[in-house]
This record gives structure tokens, C-alpha cells and sequence, in this order.
């Protein structure tokens, strides 16, 4: 079964259009069709993201989402790599897909290198050969 890791800025993009990319990555997930990775780093971040005020989320949209993540992915703890980062909080993102040989999904992929492994939404869907 194939591994990913999901950046939050697709998380957010899942919760703002329930017809996106990013939601369907999110309903793989929870039909355990993919399976995610996360590290403690990494779950922090979703929390705080989530709950900013200006992203104005509703705590019954994100609570779910949260222990469901929490409930059908596997947390991890990956060693910190040494490649280089113009914003360190990439990184966790990064080195957790690196860890366990999994796709990194990502809507900002100029934040990362340029590796076969890290991937767009819809870049991703193409390479599982989803068909909705």
C-alpha cells in the first residue's frame, strides 16, 4: 500500500473545498486506500494551523479530521536530515516521507528539493492512477 506524508497546506485545501484534490487524498486515507505518516512535530502543526483564527474552521470540521489522522495513520519519530531549508518547519514533512519511503504531498513543493518522492495533489493522483 502506498505511504504519504501530507503536508498541512493540504489539509487546509481539504477543508475549504470538499471537491479537490486534497479531499480526495484525505477520503484514501480514511478508507485506508493510502496510508499516512506523522511525526509529533507534525501533528502539532496541524492542530495550530487548524485553529488559527483567520483560517476560521469550525472546531467540529477539525477535531474529527484530527483523530481520525490520529486513529488510521502511523506515527513515526525520523532523524533529522541535513539538507538544507530556507524555512526550517519544512522539514519534519520532509524527513518523515524520507524515513519511511513515502510520498511527501505537498501544495508548496518549491518549499522542499527536487525529488521524484515529493509531489503535488494532483501530481500524486497521476502517479497512483486514480480514478475517481
Amino acid at each position: 500500500m502506498q505511504k504519504v506524508v501530507v503536508d498541512t497546506n493540504v489539509l487546509v485545501s481539504a477543508l475549504w473545498s470538499k471537491q479537490g484534490n486534497p479531499n480526495r487524498i484525505l477520503e484514501m486515507i480514511f478508507l485506508k486506500e493510502i496510508v499516512l505518516y506523522y511525526c509529533p512535530e507534525i501533528m502539532e502543526e496541524y492542530k495550530n494551523v487548524l485553529s488559527r483564527e483567520k483560517l476560521n474552521f469550525a472546531e467540529e470540521k477539525t477535531l474529527p479530521l484530527l483523530q481520525e489522522i490520529t486513529k488510521n495513520a502511523v506515527l513515526t519519530e525520523p532523524a533529522t536530515s541535513t539538507v538544507f531549508f530556507s524555512d526550517e518547519s519544512d522539514r519534519k514533512f520532509y524527513d518523515t516521507a524520507k524515513e519511511n519511503d513515502a510520498i511527501l504531498i505537498t501544495g508548496n513543493s518549491k518549499h522542499y528539493p527536487d525529488e521524484p518522492q515529493i509531489l503535488t495533489p494532483f501530481k500524486f493522483l497521476q502517479y497512483i492512477n486514480y480514478r475517481p
